[in-house]
This record gives C-alpha cells, sequence and structure tokens, in this order.
C-alpha cells in the first residue's frame, strides 16, 4: 500500500530538504520514505489521523513504536524508524507545518554495539581463491573482491565505480563517498594487477561491443548493483566453507580490521574508509582487540 496522498508532497519537500542539507545518498533517502510510509500506512489501518503524517500525535508515535514491539522487530529497526520520524517532524515544526513536535519526549531505546563481522586473513584468502579467474565473470568477481579487500570501498563506492575513476600510474582510486566527499583510496599492486587483467581480458567480452564507463559489467554489458554483487559474495563465501553471518560490508570490515591489527593508525583508517567521524572507525579497534585478546589466549602460557 503506498503513502496516503497527503503525505507524497511532505515526503518530497522533506526528502529535498535532507538531500540539500547534508547531501544524502539516494539510498539513504528512499530508507527515510520507506520508515515514514510504514508509519503512514499503519495509521491509516488504525483509521488515525486519516492516514496523514501532518495530523499525527504524540500518543499514535507511542502506539506505533508498542505495535512494533509487540510484532518482535528487531530493535535496531525500531531504532532507525524513530531517528526518522524524529527527523521528519523536527523538519515540519521547523517549516512551521506543525506547532508541537509529537516524538518530543520519546526516547531512542539504547542498543548493544554490535561490533562489525569480519573475516580472518585466512578466510579472506579463502574467499578470494573462489572465483574461477580463467572465465570473464570469474575475473570480473575476483578484480571486484580484490579491489574491496585492497581499498576499503563501501559496496555501492565500488559498483558505481567508472574507468576514469582509476589511476593506473598512481595506484589509487577517485572516489565520491557519503556526502559527496571526494578521497583517493590506494589500491596496492596485487588489486591493480586484477584490475589490469579483468580490463584487458574479461570486461570487453562482457560487453560484446558495447559501450560502457562502468568499471565492472554484467553479462549483459550493464553496470553491477549492489544486490547483485551481495549474492556473489554470499555465493562465493558458501564456497569457501565460510559460515560466519555476513554483510555486503564484510570486506571492508576486514580490511579496517586487518590494517590496524598489522599497526595501522587510526587516523589513517579513518581516512581510508572516509569516515567524517573517527568515532565511527573507533569500533574497529574493539574488534581488532577481541582478535588479540583470542590469540593471547589461544598462545600464551598462562592464557
Amino acid at each position: 500500500m503506498s503513502a496516503p496522498e497527503p503525505n507524497a508532497g511532505l515526503l518530497d519537500e522533506f526528502s529535498d530538504a535532507l538531500w540539500l542539507e547534508d547531501g544524502l545518498s539516494r539510498n539513504t533517502l528512499e530508507s527515510y520514505r520507506s520508515d515514514l510510509k510504514k508509519f503512514a500506512e499503519w495509521l491509516e489501518k488504525q483509521s488515525r489521523s486519516d492516514g496523514a503524517l501532518l495530523n499525527a500525535t504524540h500518543t499514535d508515535l507511542l502506539e506505533f513504536l508498542a505495535y512494533k514491539v509487540s510484532t518482535r522487530v528487531k530493535a535496531s529497526t525500531t531504532s532507525r524508524e524513530l531517528s526518522s520520524l524524529k527527523r521528519f517532524y523536527r523538519f515540519l515544526l521547523r517549516q512551521g507545518k506543525i506547532q508541537t513536535d509529537p516524538s518530543l519526549n520519546i526516547d531512542t531505546p539504547k542498543l548493544p554495539r554490535n561490533l562489525p563481522k569480519s573475516l580472518t586473513e585466512v578466510e579472506v584468502e579463502a574467499l578470494l581463491a573462489i572465483p574461477d579467474v580463467e572465465r570473464p565473470l570469474g575475473l570480473r568477481d575476483r578484480a571486484m573482491l580484490e579491489v574491496l579487500y585492497a581499498s576499503g570501498l563501501r559496496v555501492s563506492e565500488l559498483v558505481a565505480l567508472k574507468v576514469a575513476q582509476v589511476s593506473s600510474n598512481m595506484g589509487v582510486v577517485r572516489i565520491m563517498g557519503k556526502g559527496n566527499k571526494e578521497r583517493l583510496a590506494p589500491l596496492g599492486e596485487e588489486a591493480l594487477d586484477w584490475i589490469s587483467r579483468y580490463t584487458r581480458e574479461a570486461r570487453p567480452a562482457l560487453l560484446g561491443g558495447k559501450i560502457s564507463d562502468a568499471l565492472f559489467v554484467t553479462a549483459r554489458g550493464a553496470a553491477m548493483t549492489r544486490q547483485a554483487f551481495w549474492h556473489l559474495i554470499k555465493r562465493h563465501a558458501r564456497c569457501a566453507g565460510i559460515d560466519k553471518p555476513l554483510s555486503p560490508h564484510t570486506l571492508r570490515h576486514a580490511f579496517a580490521t586487518h590494517l590496524l591489527n598489522h599497526g595501522a593508525d587510526l587516523r589513517v583508517v579513518q581516512l581510508l574508509l572516509g569516515h567524517a567521524d573517527i568515532s565511527t572507525t573507533q569500533i574497529y579497534t574493539h574488534v581488532a582487540r577481541e582478535r588479540l585478546k583470542q590469540l593471547h589466549a589461544r598462545h600464551h602460557p598462562r592464557g
């Protein structure tokens, strides 16, 4: 069910404001819109406020959150949805469209800080070795995995790469990250070699004479999507015998954790990951610390 019509214009205005103020990506804007539509649909089903977000009350928000808890929605999802609602109603208040903010005095639930799931260096090597590099698609997959692990790119940044963004001479890739912030990510010789082999042997075969500025393309000659690449990672991980929970950012987490394990400075890792705030990067020090504690326990005589 789509959001009731009175909400469509408000959601467009809100999305435009988020884009102008924070330069948020299309994926993030869609996430905000989806959260708000879910609330509007709930209001409509409950015959509250005619389904209009503008007329929602403090009680409506509390009951919506209670409904979420009763249906055993993850606490992290509820927290994100509440965050979307709070930002939306602050925007409406600022624009003079409402007189009071119905989300005031509703606390965001405190969530346990989940450490990013990471792979060991042995697991990464096993994963990288899975694609069949004698086939164009396998060679493409190997190059993508190598670039992801070598540079710590977000999956959305990887699939959006254009040929012109890679500088083989300088050994870097130019990235336009979150908030339209540009950074240069070093690639290393191994990843550069795989990119070179892929662009020489596999990419022309996949394009089949078509013209594209996308670096990584599908068998149909189109740019790869985030979802398609995520399915590839899961399939290759299964073949590598990796049974731990994975996410599209698993290799990004491994990149950061392994750098810290080998003594990289936290500020350097922050720059490489493109984090605006170093507190976001600091979570990886916990992962590295846990790994060091495990190694100590396993190998130290008094562990």
